[in-house]
């Protein structure tokens, strides 16, 4: 069946948003949002495009939202994977969140850190067996032979590790964006979306401001 995207079109009329419903700071205002997807049952809510850019080039992909505290974003991946060789060479990023059944997004730009290694460790600790396996398998973004290779590796690490905690590989752990740029998205019909942005100043203050949509 042919279809014809230039067709495809909703228009946005659940909720609007107005300056005095937002809070001062934007890390509590996007929690009151991130716990409003959750409560709506929105699959996998922590889900956020992660936008790295490296020699000009940039590049983006899904992860998951781990940790949220009032410093900033946090998640984990491979040290040596692409995003992580993007974010060494420019710690420079942006996080894109986008709740369709809340007609909402949210963007966020600011400045990657590494978490501590105590901050890895801990997360790393309560995650599934088979993901912290999976983690010393994977030399994510490098080219593989075949998908036997992956099950082969599996079965090493499993036995080298059988009865035993599994550790943490000192190529894989936490970053954390510190945001100075977070913009709230409101969808509206006609297009007149809601854009409030907070920006933080030199002083270390935020500013809002309505952008045209």
């Amino acid at each position: 069946m042919d279809h014809n995207i230039a067709k495809i079109r909703h228009d946005y009329h659940l909720k609007g948003l107005r300056e005095q419903d937002l809070n001062a700071d934007p890390l509590k205002q996007f929690r009151l949002w991130f716990d409003e997807a959750i409560a709506s049952g929105i699959f996998e809510a922590n889900a956020m495009l992660l936008s790295t850019v490296a020699d000009g080039r940039p590049s983006g992909r899904i992860v998951l939202l781990k940790d949220l505290d009032e410093t900033g974003f946090s998640f984990f991946t491979n040290y040596l994977s692409k995003k992580g060789k993007q974010m060494a060479a420019n710690p420079q990023a942006a996080l894109t969140f986008f709740w369709k059944e809340l007609e909402r997004q949210v963007r966020v730009e600011g400045w990657i850190k590494k978490t501590t290694d105590f901050e890895s460790d801990e997360y790393f600790s309560i995650r599934p067996r088979g993901s912290q396996i999976g983690a010393w398998v994977s030399a994510q973004s490098e080219i593989i032979p075949d998908r036997a290779y992956l099950e082969e590796k599996t079965r090493e690490i499993d036995t080298k590790y059988e009865g035993m905690n599994v550790p943490r590989p000192p190529f894989w752990g936490g970053y954390r964006l510190i945001p100075d740029y977070i913009e709230f998205w409101q969808g509206r019909p006609s297009r007149l979306h809601d854009r409030l942005v907070y920006t933080r100043s030199e002083r270390g203050l935020w500013e809002i401001e309505r952008l045209s949509p």
